[in-house]
């Protein structure tokens, strides 16, 4: 099976699947988009866009702008298992898995690429979530020795000329994407070296680097659910992304889109997936909720956390707020802005094409995020590091090195996220699925916000959070 990674696309044709087994895909539920609240970061104006047109564009177009040619992607992978693929697609694609989409390159040669769901998307107990940041994507493994051999499979030269330009664009981006655990995401330091390799005014590809590029290895970001996107007003971690959004997240397109008029082409169609974005709503709690219970939390959470996080329900608001990483105490690195919110980076996105109506301005904290679906989104923070709820409302709790579970089966309603031990309690670990967090980059420090609450408060809390 071809696994997209991240932006970088369909790399060759190897055995790099989704891990979780074929399940039933969740029913999408599109809603009006909601209005933006004041106060925080500033809304400013978004191009509208059609939300059914936009889904038709996320799961067809080829926006990342090279793939591995059709031929070879059957030869080795076939037909997706049917859980994997995505439920009324038709044409080319209706066979693929949920995050590769076909098409036909300019140069005639059909192409299967990589699409947004190959991180925005997520298994959770059994079932195919649109628009959940993928929390057991493996970026783990070194990609160098698929791409040779790959390039060797592919006869006919114009396709073969296709298949070069992944293949070179992967093994400019391997060095860079290593993380060292699953369920870290590098995508931030993968836009820094492709960033690093164009030229902002015309975005022609250089294969020696235009700017110095980052330290090998990516510090660990979490992808945030899209479902949330409706409510904040600057996107990333560190609230960096400002002006139009659909310029922002056509970035992925930065990995093989060469030159601006071919940008334009795919910025034209990229307010109407952003519009798709914002009809998402998040899954609801699958068990039984104490009312009762989640009242007393509510009252708890509004006068501990809202703040920050903003309050829901009719009248609810919320603001996007970036907090100092002196008050939150979590990991630093990130919002001491590295990977693509350095300053070389930062210059080069704001002075190209990506530029024109975006911007990239990091603060130096981290945006504390609309809570709706949170019970969903584990694992929490902006690095992962926080298995469950449980464990981000007592930071006593956390432990520095775990075993983190992602079947099918480990999702645990109660804590709310993913069941992990200790790995002194597990021999034989594999150590991609140990979550370090002693090492720079993945620590579970800070949001001590909940250790002052009781027990029982903590409990009621977490109960008025599934309600969300």
């Amino acid at each position: 099976m071809i696994r997209s990674i991240a932006t970088v696309a369909l790399v060759a044709a190897a055995a790099c699947g989704p891990r979780s087994e074929p399940a039933r895909v969740a029913p999408l539920a599109p809603t009006a988009d909601a209005d933006r609240d004041g106060g925080g970061v500033p809304a400013e104006p978004q191009r509208p866009g059609d939300p059914t047109r936009g889904w038709h564009a996320l799961i067809g177009r080829g926006y990342v702008g090279c793939g591995a040619p059709r031929t070879l992607y059957d030869r080795f992978a076939g037909a997706a298992p049917a859980g994997w693929r995505l439920p009324g697609r038709t044409g080319p694609g209706a066979e693929l898995p949920y995050f590769a989409n076909a098409y036909t390159a300019p140069s005639g040669v059909e192409l299967v690429t990589a699409n947004c769901l190959g991180c925005h998307a997520s298994f959770l107990r059994g079932e195919l979530v649109i628009g959940l940041g993928d929390a057991s994507a493996d970026f783990t493994f070194d990609v160098g020795p698929m791409l040779g051999a790959a390039r060797l499979l592919v006869a006919d030269p114009i396709a073969r000329q296709e298949m070069t330009k992944l293949i070179d664009r992967a093994a400019t981006l391997a060095p860079y994407m290593r993380t060292r655990t699953i369920g870290a995401n590098p995508a931030d330091h993968i836009a820094a070296v492709l960033f690093a390799h164009r030229d902002p005014a015309t975005l022609a590809w250089s294969d020696e680097p235009r700017l110095e590029l980052p330290a090998p290895e990516p510090i660990p970001v979490d992808v945030p659910a899209w479902w949330l996107l409706k409510k904040k007003t600057a996107m990333f971690h560190t609230a960096a992304g400002r002006g139009d959004q659909a310029r922002i997240m056509m970035t992925a397109s930065v990995l093989c889109v060469d030159d601006v008029a071919s940008a334009r082409a795919v910025d034209a169609y990229f307010p109407d997936i952003r519009a798709f974005i914002l009809s998402l709503e998040p899954p609801r709690y699958p068990d039984p909720i104490d009312g009762v219970l989640a009242a007393h939390g509510r009252t708890t959470f509004e006068r501990t956390c809202a703040a920050c996080h903003g309050t829901y329900g009719p009248g609810g608001h919320y603001a996007t707020r970036v907090i100092a990483q002196r008050v939150v105490g979590t990991d630093p690195l990130l919002a001491e802005h590295a990977g693509q919110f350095a300053a070389p980076f930062v210059r080069w996105f704001n002075s190209s094409f990506y530029g024109e109506i975006a911007r990239l301005e990091p603060g130096d904290g981290y945006v504390a995020p609309p809570l709706d679906g949170v019970w969903a989104t584990a694992p929490y923070l902006h690095n992962g590091s926080v298995p469950t709820l449980a464990a981000l409302l007592d930071s006593t709790t956390r432990v520095a090195r775990t075993m983190i579970g992602r079947g099918r089966d480990a999702y645990d309603l109660d804590a709310v996220g993913w069941r992990s031990d200790a790995v002194e309690d597990v021999p034989g670990v594999d150590p991609r699925w140990i979550y370090d967090a002693s090492v720079a980059g993945y620590s579970n420090a800070g949001h001590t916000f909940g250790d002052d609450l009781t027990a029982a408060e903590r409990r009621a809390v977490i109960e008025y959070l599934k309600t969300l």
